[in-house]
């Protein structure tokens, strides 16, 4: 179904012992929980941002986190990276060209990103809601292949299976077969994660479609549609800023995906039976 299998959960959980309390019954066991990790992004040797996440794909995060924020336009801009293990999280170093040096310097963010907030770090009005581009592709999808890529999706979220406690972004094809799953206790990052793997393959993003575990935000949908994915898909509800933003971009939302049903929000021309 997907290629999670061949990058293993790695240091991405640990076990803990607990105390449960149940119907008035008290017991000592052990469980899983997801680790959460500084990751710190340096480019061309100058720091720019550090988020929180799981320590799984760094660098799939770290292709896709550089195309979601502008930093570099194409895969080929990519040009290298060195990924290494610190005492407290890792530092992921990326090698673009010179020419982006100025964009970097004007987009820098000096606070730390947090595993529930995309922004965090912005700081201008500008640099928060940044113009989202058209999604340009006729693609259209059915109905069956919305809710075939649902019901598949819980297959690959090996991690949350384990701890239960992280986001999952999924890419599906056409027919609703999903065949990449990027996991991370930030919803934002697992949608990056999944975007880098994605760009890796070769395969065009605009044929399939993107499904994610968590609401749909303003800042999924900008991700979703600067990679040119035509239909987003979340299990839970989108925001206004979200819609207005899909609407604009021309970008399928859809939200409350659940078994055999789903609310359309945005372009929904794109959903034919």
């Amino acid at each position: 179904m997907s290629d999670r299998g061949l990058h293993g959960l790695g240091g991405a959980h640990a076990e803990v012992s607990v105390e449960r309390w149940r119907d008035g019954e008290r017991s000592s066991g052990i469980e899983d929980v997801a680790e959460e990790v500084p990751v710190a992004f340096v480019y061309n040797g100058e720091p720019f941002a550090v988020m929180l996440a799981s320590p799984l794909d760094l660098e799939d995060f770290a292709l896709g986190f550089s195309i979601t924020e502008g930093i570099i336009e194409s895969v080929a801009e990519f040009q290298g990276i060195e990924i290494l293990p610190e005492s407290q999280g890792y530092s992921v170093y990326v090698s673009v060209p010179k020419s982006r040096t100025a964009s970097l310097a004007k987009r820098r963010k000096n606070l730390a990103g947090r595993t529930g907030c995309g922004l965090c770090g912005a700081q201008m009005l500008e640099d928060a809601v940044r113009p989202t581009p058209t999604v340009k592709s006729d693609r259209r999808f059915t109905p069956e292949a919305l809710q075939a890529a649902i019901s598949t999706l819980a297959k690959g979220q090996q991690l949350n299976a384990l701890t239960g406690a992280v986001h999952a972004a999924a890419w599906a094809e056409a027919d609703g077969s999903v065949r990449l799953v990027r996991e991370d206790v930030g919803r934002h990052n697992a949608l990056d994660k999944l975007i880098g793997a994605l760009l890796q393959t070769g395969v065009s993003p605009d044929a399939g479609f993107a499904v994610i575990t968590s609401r749909a935000s303003y800042e999924m949908v900008h991700k979703t549609a600067v990679v040119g994915v035509p239909l987003l898909v979340a299990v839970s509800a989108p925001t206004a800023l979200a819609i207005r933003v899909a609407a604009a971009s021309r970008l399928t939302l859809a939200g409350f995906a659940r078994s055999g049903r789903h609310t359309l929000y945005a372009t929904p021309e794109r959903l034919v039976s």
